[in-house]
């Protein structure tokens, strides 16, 4: 199991842009996000009907500590009021209809695009996670296996793999807590490294509430633990 390891502090907020980087302010234009309540943006971004496949269900490659957690979350969506996100191989799919702001726009026809952290396909081998939100304390819990091809140093998840995972996870809780889309600042500190599958797996537990005003910390979890 993964314990205490690195902290990121990750802000929503007014930052200065690099000459000639593009004016892409923090938040997110409620009025291009589907409506300006959370429930309206979960309610699109979690389809109920859909034949896209899910990646953050259950498969063979997952250890028995992440069973447990995602049964234990599973469970507290009945009850507690957390919400599974579903994850499909490309965002496109989770917001299909967005318009994005200051005149961005997707022109490509490409029909295979993925989302990063959903860019391999054989299952264990890179990112396996699934990731919890509570719409009404605007936060998330993210439960992430790194796979062997996220090695660093060996035996070692590489940090940027960690960054990634993230930063996935925060971009996810800003759009649907309505504060959000991009990343402007994301700085992390790690103190101890993570083993990839390929050492022993394990866990790494990411929390993350909008809008962030402490560093968030990784703890030690256990089925049971209080979030």
């Amino acid at each position: 199991m993964i314990r205490r390891g690195f902290q990121a502090v990750i802000r929503l907020g007014h930052h200065r842009v690099l000459p000639g980087a593009p004016h892409v302010l923090p938040r997110l234009n409620r009025t291009s996000a589907f409506g300006s309540s959370t429930d309206s943006l979960v309610s699109r971004f979690c389809l109920e009907k859909t034949d896209l496949k899910d990646y953050a269900l259950p498969n063979a490659s997952w250890c028995p500590d992440m069973l447990n957690l995602y049964q234990e979350f599973l469970e507290k969506t009945k009850t507690d009021g957390w919400i599974k996100l579903p994850s499909f191989k490309s965002n496109r799919d989770h917001i299909q209809g967005l318009k994005l702001p200051f005149g961005l726009a997707a022109t490509s026809d490409k029909s295979d695009w993925r989302i990063f952290t959903r860019c391999l396909q054989v299952e264990g081998q890179g990112y396996e996670y699934v990731i919890f939100f509570h719409p009404s304390k605007k936060k998330s819990i993210c439960l992430f296996q790194p796979g062997p091809y996220l090695e660093g140093a060996p035996g070692f998840a590489h940090g940027g793999s960690l960054a990634a995972m993230m930063d996935e996870t925060f971009s996810k809780t800003a759009y649907l807590a309505g504060e959000g889309l991009f990343t402007l600042s994301l700085n992390i500190r790690f103190k101890k490294c993570f083993p990839s599958a390929a050492a022993g797996r394990g866990i790494v537990p990411v929390t993350v509430t909008v809008p962030a005003q402490d560093p968030l910390q990784s703890k030690e979890v256990s089925p049971g633990s209080d979030w």
